[in-house]
């Protein structure tokens, strides 16, 4: 339980309220410092555990609730720190969020959990919008931040598609290759 590539997916889930209260009180600085922080722990805590051979379902499950809870703590706090981003982007954000709660929410529908594929497309994702929503944040051009929900969305469909092609339930699935084969070595 407490091994570094789940302590880091566990500072997620903790730095999420944690988030909240930073933008309840209007401290730009802090969020970004705990965002910042929260979205490293997120690139680093499979890297860690394939590279010091402690990858565990356990970790895979802390993994998944840690981006849960980060994403659902995010923009809530974004629209109360910078509520002129947020209406400038307001297209973008809306896809963004739809491409995060609708894979989640069929995978949810499909099998009663949360889902944990952990795909090529959700890694480039999440690394295209912690480096593109910072950036955004502090003034930044919008451009990579729509580029990073593009590549969010084409995560999503593959995510949506491995959901509907899956004969079961099955965690750290990299492509929709991956759960196609699953489906056929099934059967019918």
């Amino acid at each position: 339980m407490f091994s570094l590539p789940n302590l880091l997916s566990l500072f997620r889930i903790v730095s999420a309220p944690l988030l909240l209260l930073a933008a309840w009180y209007g401290r730009h600085g802090l969020f970004l410092l705990l965002f910042v922080a929260a979205l490293v722990s997120d690139a680093l805590d499979g890297f860690v555990a394939r590279r010091c051979g402690q990858v565990t379902d356990l970790g895979g499950r802390l993994d998944s609730w840690g981006d849960f809870v980060l994403y659902c703590a995010a923009p809530p706090a974004i629209w109360w720190l910078w509520p002129g981003v947020i209406r400038q982007e307001w297209e973008w954000v809306l896809l963004a969020l739809a491409s995060f709660y609708l894979p989640v929410a069929i995978g949810f529908l499909r099998f009663r959990k949360l889902t944990s594929y952990h795909t090529w497309g959700s890694k480039a994702a999440a690394v295209a919008l912690g480096m593109a929503t910072p950036l955004l944040l502090v003034g930044g051009p919008a451009w990579p931040f729509r580029l990073a929900i593009l590549i969010l969305a084409l995560s999503a469909t593959e995510e949506v598609a491995i959901t509907l092609v899956l004969p079961r339930l099955q965690d750290n699935l990299p492509s929709l290759r991956h759960a196609w084969r699953l489906r056929q070595e099934a059967g019918p």
